[in-house]
Parts: structure tokens; C-alpha cells; sequence
């Protein structure tokens, strides 16, 4: 099987790249196995200071592969490996991210986005919600932000992402504005850098531990519902869902 996940390394920056164009970086297994592995081989290596991770296309992530999805367990589990990396991981967006997505983007440390880039929690709009991905995003968000996108679906620009804490950043060059992220990565010593990460991770990793339980469930009912047969059906027939106005 062909990799989902390409990795390099230079200077330190271990580059993950989601390499599954012909379904947009959708989170199949595949996909979740191929990264949750590269993250391990991050971790192990001393070499490595710090992950980028990237995406090939115009879509850096498409949410969930509604064909090939992964395992509730195997995703939470890369959320949570995304957290507790003792190495930071930093976001280049310069496309599209929807859905489980973002909870990719929550999960890291840092995110940068360009004006290419463009988001949407577009749960609800097949049925479903944002569930698990709740538990690295919603301490990252704010409130009423969240509650607009959440409830929504609508789509929004990088602007708007840093404004309300989904990103760090949005930047018109986004390899320009990591230059000074990743030195300052290198400048840093490998043990305090690991130690404040888990400074700045401990309250986020105390909801996983509290509601990992609750919203995998959650998200288990809400995929088996009438409403989502009906949202994923619409969705991949391309037409709008029954309960449109």
C-alpha cells in the first residue's frame, strides 16, 4: 500500500506531509496508522527538535473518510500521540481542512496558515457533531467562536482562524512566517523544550483522561443515526441532505 505520510528531516525539522490526494487527506485508517507511526519514529529519534506537519494539494485534511474510516480508538489515540509527542509540532496550512481536520490542527502545538487556507466544522451539516475533536480544540477556541462555527458549518478564512484561536497565525507567505518558529525550535534545549510542552498540554491531556469515554460514544450514536445516513448519503451523492430549508 502506497504511504499516506511522508517523512524528511533536516536540521532538526522532521517534515510529516499527508500524501493521499485522491481523497484529499481524508482520515482513513490507512491514513491515522501511517501518521501515528511517523509521530513514534519523531519521538525516538534525538535528532528531531521539532515536527512539521504539512499536506500535498489544495486540502491539507477532509475530515473523516467516510469510506475507509479509522478505528474511534486508533484517532482519539492519534490526538492524544499529537499531545504528548515530548517534541513540538507545528502546522503548515496553505489548503483546505474540515471536520476531523481540525482536530489534527488542535492537537498541535503551534499552526500557521496562509490565504489559501480555509476551515469548517462541517458536522453538522452531515448529521453529526464535532465530538471527539471538542477536546483539543475547545480550550484553543473562543467561546462564542466556537459556537458560530461549530453550529454553522460555515466555512472561514486563516483571518479568522487566528482571531479565534484555531490558529497562531495567518500569513501570506506561511514558509516565511515558520523561518522564525523553527529557530527559535532549534535554539531551544531538547529537555525544557518536551518539559513546557507538557506545561502547556497537562489541562488539555486531564479532558482526554475525563471525556474520551463519553464523546467517543457520543460520535459512535450520532454516525449510526437516520440523520447521518441521510447527511453521509447527500454528501457523497452531492446533493443537499433532506432537512434543508
Amino acid at each position: 500500500m502506497t504511504p499516506a505520510v511522508v517523512a524528511t528531516r533536516a536540521l532538526g525539522i522532521a517534515t510529516l506531509t499527508l500524501d493521499a490526494p485522491a481523497t484529499r487527506n481524508a482520515l482513513s485508517a490507512h491514513l491515522v496508522r501511517d501518521l501515528a507511526d511517523a509521530l513514534t519514529d519523531c519521538g525516538k529519534d534525538p535528532a528531531v527538535r521539532a515536527v512539521v506537519l504539512t499536506h500535498t494539494g489544495n486540502t491539507f485534511c477532509a475530515g473523516a473518510d467516510l469510506k475507509q474510516p479509522p478505528d474511534p480508538a486508533a484517532f482519539v489515540g492519534l490526538l492524544r500521540q499529537l499531545l504528548e509527542l515530548p517534541k513540538p509540532v507545528v502546522a503548515r496550512v496553505t489548503g483546505h481542512v474540515r471536520a476531523g481536520g481540525l482536530g489534527l490542527l488542535g492537537a498541535c502545538d503551534l499552526a500557521i496558515g496562509g490565504p489559501g487556507a480555509s476551515f469548517a466544522f462541517t458536522e453538522v451539516r452531515i448529521g453529526v457533531a464535532p465530538a471527539v475533536i471538542s477536546m483539543p480544540l475547545l480550550p484553543r477556541l473562543a467561546p462564542r467562536a466556537a459556537a458560530r462555527h461549530y453550529l454553522t458549518g460555515a466555512r472561514f478564512d486563516a483571518v479568522e482562524a487566528a482571531r479565534t484561536g484555531l490558529l497562531t497565525e495567518a500569513a501570506e507567505d506561511v514558509d516565511a512566517a515558520l523561518e522564525p518558529v523553527l529557530d527559535g525550535l532549534r535554539r531551544a534545549a531538547p529537555g525544557a523544550l518536551a518539559e513546557t510542552k507538557r506545561l502547556l498540554t497537562a489541562k488539555v491531556l486531564e479532558i482526554f483522561d475525563r471525556d474520551t469515554t463519553e464523546l467517543t460514544a457520543l460520535s459512535a450514536r450520532l454516525f449510526a443515526s437516520a440523520e447521518a445516513r441521510e447527511g453521509m448519503t447527500a454528501f457523497l451523492e452531492r446533493r443537499d441532505p433532506a432537512w434543508t430549508l
